[in-house]
């Protein structure tokens, strides 16, 4: 072939991924990348539907149905009170020697209803930290449902993060109403000193 290995690599790497993957370009990553830890931000999105009737049936692998009306104010008030630097404990599953500690940078709920048309129940959570650890997003999710139910107090996912603890309360959600939507890296000269720092385990002092 005339074509460099980038040139030829997202042709080949096409003959052997699912067809729900696709490979648009490939380049040489710069010295110090770190697939994982030279990120700086993760960005996650949630979807929720409270009326169930009126899921499309054809998205039913990317949205969860939920049974009871929610109150999307109530979620995004609690999610509010969770962002900022936390040992989330509470919302990970422990692996020995790995920190719990993160900064969430953005935790909000929204209705996608369109003005003009019958409200759909669709609802978007966007999720952004500058890392996450096992189960976390979708036990975040987990945490405010209940306050959008009127089963918990709007403070009550803050309580839960507080103890530190895992909370048999929280309901990890199910995995298909959640899609990471893109990964933020730095600068290509900062890439390794982002990821040296990542690797260092956090404490919260």
């Amino acid at each position: 072939s005339t074509r460099s290995p980038q040139e030829a690599a997202p042709a080949r790497l096409a003959g052997v991924l699912p067809a729900d993957i696709v490979v648009h370009a490939v380049t040489v990553a710069p010295e110090g990348f770190d697939a994982r830890f030279s990120a700086t931000a993760r960005h996650y999105r949630y979807l929720l539907c409270d009326r169930p009737e009126r899921l499309d049936p054809l998205r039913r692998r990317e949205i969860v149905a939920h049974r009871r009306p929610l109150d999307v104010a109530a979620m995004n008030e609690a999610a509010g009170r969770l962002v900022g630097l936390h040992d989330f404990a509470a919302f990970c599953k422990r692996r020995e020697g790995a920190t719990t500690v993160r900064t969430l940078l953005r935790y909000e709920w929204r209705r996608l209803d369109r003005p003009g048309e019958p409200p759909a129940g669709l609802i978007e959570g966007v999720v952004e930290a500058d890392a996450f650890c096992h189960s976390m997003v979708r036990s975040l999710v987990g945490a405010v449902v209940p306050v959008g139910e009127g089963r918990r107090a709007v403070d009550w996912p803050r309580q839960v993060l507080t103890a530190a603890r895992r909370d048999p309360a929280v309901t990890v959600m199910p995995a298909h109403g959640l899609c990471l939507e893109r990964v933020t890296y730095p600068e290509p000269e900062l890439l390794a000193a982002r990821a040296a720092q990542a690797r260092a385990v956090r404490t919260i002092d």
